[in-house]
């Protein structure tokens, strides 16, 4: 049901106008007088969201850390909402900070209790987010463990049976399951749940209604923004949905990482072992000959393929490796091509006779057909970027076809809504024309506004030299003190070398990313169950105000990796180090700094370490500090 917009309207204002005064109301007077703390510059940001709500522009809105620069967006967003008859879209850096935005105490929290303001608010969370009923069918036939009993136990009765159904199904519904086990039962991209029987009584399915019917916000992740603009026309040509209704406006938090969003949305994935399954579910009784023998033909292509692309992988520690495209690999990627049209041509044939189930066959057919795409780019295209990944022990061909730019350009910015980029870090030295090129933006209304926050009352900022083996030592002697601090690392194989070498005694009060559902390990660190949080993540958007942190320590500088993604944005600079390895470390190492200073009452401490070969960027570092450090040798 719609709601009434938070304000009168009158013949004599427009809603703009109005807008403005409530918001003026609201900043000024309400939120001051119940203890808010509201600042010149968080009020300066909500007002220029009002204009660009007016002309349904594109603004680049840089405010530092503790600007309040949630509330900023959400009283217009809300009242917007409103006005329009469409909910607003919230599109955070990732799924963990969704959870964030709404968990108790939090800012919207906060209005609704301080402004006596009922928000209809909902999440849109990743597809692999949620739970697939088949897979978990699967996984109790093949595997065993405590978390498929967990899974069981709290299934709707109305999901086999007659029975109410509730939402269900979400990662975060499980917090003892980790990222691995959860792996093996949640939704994948092979999945064709158009022809699926279970789809009205599937997690996933009832999620999506719900947030669909939302008044006035969706939060989502930027992954899942992408993922809905590269399937919408594909979805609707299908007769299916988009992921995500029309929406009034949208809201880009940490805006400055939709570049990398809309890459991963935008890519084929290739995995080893997925088409090796995929035919063997479809080699049943009764196949006609010759699609029996098509189907060996593609499997023994694409092993052979695979096996060609494992002796073309250079080898190196990143976790994208580049690729070496041998004739060979070339040509037995285009005969798969070949045998994959062949074999759709078979399946029309074999949909007549009925002897494989249409939810397989359809399922087969679309995997079939994006894996023939994603092979077609791989064997003749010299623009695409490629590489490959191994995740759990399991190989995956990612193939990236287009600059996002031209992606973006027609299919995100074309329409006629208001966007608003949030963050502390979207602009080089208060120059917005990096960040509006490689989103492919051209017209925009920007304004940056420092941090309120007197660093050098309340932060400390230590620089520490050693060597890398030494690392690990260091941040055992500064845990010592048992205080409320974020380890943030690089990368997970980072992590997991300090994870392998920190001494047994340190680790029941240390949380690591991907041990268990993140937020839930990011809660028990809020609450002091656990002293420490490591991360490879959490650079952005985390929020834990007062006790719950005092300390961050840089384990590494977050230079960005050598792999072929990179390589690629680095072939297109003039200099390489200065346009991209240099501006992404500055910009990750400040938004990871953030993390400590979340309100006037916070304080506490950073840490960066360095080893030898980092000391030499030291001084590229020391404008971007919040305060003067502190040198040890």
């Amino acid at each position: 049901m719609r709601q009434s917009i938070p304000f009168a309207l009158s013949k004599d204002k427009s809603f703009f106008d109005s807008l403005g005064d409530w918001i003026g109301d609201i900043l000024y007077d309400e939120l001051p007088e119940k203890g808010f703390e509201c600042r010149d510059e968080q009020i300066f940001m909500a007002y220029q969201i009002e204009k660009v709500l007016r002309e349904k522009a594109v603004l680049f809105a840089e405010a530092g850390v503790g600007t309040g620069k949630t509330i900023a967006y959400l009283l217009p967003a809300i009242a917007y909402a409103r006005y329009t008859g469409k909910p607003a879209l919230i599109a955070c850096a990732d799924e963990t900070l969704i959870d964030q935005l709404v968990k108790a105490g939090g800012d919207l929290y906060k209005l609704q209790d301080t402004l006596d303001m009922k928000i209809d608010v909902r999440l849109a969370k990743s597809r692999d987010q949620y739970l697939c009923i088949k897979r978990f069918e699967e996984a109790e036939k093949y595997a065993d463990g405590p978390y498929l009993d967990d899974i069981a136990e709290t299934m709707p009765e109305g999901v086999f049976g007659q029975g109410t159904l509730n939402l269900y199904g979400q990662h975060s519904d499980y917090p003892n399951i980790s990222d691995e086990e959860w792996n093996l039962v949640n939704y994948n991209s092979i999945q064709q749940c158009s022809v699926c029987e279970l789809r009205n009584r599937c997690g996933q399915t009832l999620h999506r209604a719900h947030y669909r019917e939302s008044t006035d916000l969706i939060i989502c992740s930027q992954d899942f923004l992408m993922e809905h603009i590269a399937t919408k026309e594909s979805r609707e040509r299908e007769g299916q949905l988009s992921l995500l209704p029309e929406v009034s406006m949208i809201v880009l938090d940490e805006g400055h990482l939709l570049e990398y969003a809309a890459q991963k949305a935008l890519t084929y994935k290739v995995q080893d072992y997925t088409i090796v399954q995929l035919i063997d579910r479809l080699m049943v009784d009764g196949l006609r000959e010759k699609t029996l023998y098509t189907m060996e033909q593609l499997q023994e292509g694409h092993e052979l393929f695979f096996d060609q692309l494992r002796d073309d992988v250079i080898e190196s520690a990143d976790e994208r490796k580049r690729i070496n495209k041998s004739p060979q690999l070339l040509a037995l990627g285009k005969k798969v091509i070949n045998i994959i049209e062949v074999l759709l041509e078979e399946f029309v044939f074999e949909s007549e006779l009925y002897v494989i189930p249409e939810y397989e066959l359809r399922m087969a057919e679309e995997f079939l057909e994006q894996y023939q795409s994603a092979m077609k780019i791989f064997a003749t295209s010299n623009d695409a970027v490629n590489w490959l990944e191994e995740t759990d022990g399991k190989e995956t061909l990612v193939i990236m076809p287009r600059l996002i730019t031209e992606v973006l350009e027609e299919k995100l910015f074309t329409k006629k809504i208001p966007y608003v980029f949030s963050s502390a870090t979207l602009s080089v030295n208060k120059d917005f024309s990096y960040i509006a090129g490689s989103l492919g933006i051209k017209n925009y209304h920007s304004f940056s506004v420092p941090s309120p926050f007197d660093y050098e009352e309340v932060m400390k900022v230590f620089l520490h030299q050693s060597s890398q083996q030494e690392k690990a030592q260091k941040v055992e002697e500064l845990l010592k003190d048992k205080q409320q601090t974020l380890i943030l690392f690089k990368s997970q194989k980072a992590m997991l070398e300090f994870k392998e070498k920190l001494p047994d005694e340190f680790k029941s009060t240390i949380g690591f990313e991907g041990d268990r559902e993140l937020s839930s390990i990011v809660r028990e660190f809020q609450e002091g169950k656990l002293n420490v949080l490591c991360s490879y993540h959490l650079w952005e958007g985390l929020d834990l105000p007062k006790q719950a942190l005092t300390r961050v320590i840089i384990f590494d500088l977050p230079f960005p990796p050598h792999d072929p993604l990179f390589d690629a944005k680095r072939a297109f600079a003039k200099d390489p180090f200065q346009e991209v390895d240099l501006p992404f470390m500055l910009l990750r190492l400040q938004q990871g700094m953030g993390r400590l200073i979340r309100t006037s009452e916070d304080y506490g401490e950073i840490h960066l370490l360095f080893n030898e070969e980092e000391v030499k960027y030291q001084d590229e570092l020391i404008p971007i500090l919040p305060t003067k450090p502190v040198e040890y040798k």
